[in-house]
């Protein structure tokens, strides 16, 4: 039972850790982004050897550093979009006219730099890893990479919790082009399918005769999705996730910064 107990509890400190990390660094003085920046960069360069020192690991060990170093590299891409430095070519809000294809357009134009960003990182994890027995640290970024699309066309679309509360003031324009309803048509659809994924994840880690390191590969990246399909469901409920990370947000707290264009 170990064996399971562990990663679970391993992924959800990570996650809860980090993210409150993220908005901690992200309400500092602005004066401190370019350091924060440069030393996410130096974490991501050493996350990507990283990631090519694990990919012949198949010890158990092996796959708990593929997966911490793969969180390293997504976690340079939510640092450079929160600071400020990889948005998008639009940092103006929404038009309150537009609608269909062309909020949609100008969505996409608010974050397309960062969309590019994560295919970079998404094609450097996979250079890195190559094709290597230890696979973790790649299907790591995949399930984070699908979970983050899923969340942003649900967010787009329209849900009962947005997190705007998350967001720092410089990004606070990103939130027109947000819609809160109580729910939209992809929700279902997302939920199912992670839902299904996460089982068949697990199905394959609890399978007799798996190898240690695969039982730990895989209730890593069950754990993960796991967490994704909880903050899908967040997104739907009348209480909000925020409260997970309100020490994260101290450093905005001191600041008052946290409510001004972002709550």
């Amino acid at each position: 039972m170990l064996q399971y107990a562990l990663p679970i509890a391993f992924t959800v400190l990570v996650w809860w850790f980090s993210t409150g990390a993220i908005l901690y660094l992200d309400g500092l003085p602005r004066r401190t982004f370019k350091w924060t920046l440069a030393g996410a960069t130096l974490l991501l360069l050493l996350a990507l050897a990283g990631l090519s020192i694990t990919a012949d690991d198949t010890r158990v060990t092996g796959a708990y550093l593929a997966f911490v170093c793969s969180l390293v590299v997504w976690a340079w891409a939510e640092i450079a979009l929160l600071l400020g430095f990889v948005t998008g070519s639009r940092r103006t809000a929404c038009p309150p006219d537009a609608r269909g294809w062309r909020r949609a357009g100008f969505a996409l134009q608010s974050v397309l730099h960062h969309e590019l960003a994560l295919a970079v990182l998404a094609l450097a994890v996979m250079l890195a890893v190559g094709d290597g027995p230890n696979q973790t640290g790649w299907w790591t970024f995949v399930v984070l990479w699908t979970m983050r699309q899923s969340a942003k066309l649900n967010i787009f679309l329209g849900v009962r919790n947005l997190g705007e509360r998350l967001l720092p003031p410089h990004l606070a324009y990103l939130q027109s082009y947000f819609r809160r309803r109580a729910i939209n048509a992809l929700f279902p659809v997302s939920l199912l399918a992670s839902v299904v994924a996460a089982v068949l994840l697990w199905q394959a880690a609890t399978a007799a005769g798996a190898a240690p390191h695969e039982v730990a590969a895989l209730s890593l990246l069950g754990s993960l999705l796991a967490l994704g399909i909880v903050e899908h469901v967040f997104m739907v409920m009348p209480l909000s996730a925020d409260a997970l990370w309100h020490w994260g947000l101290r450093s905005r707290l001191r600041r008052g910064e946290v409510g001004t264009g972002a709550a």
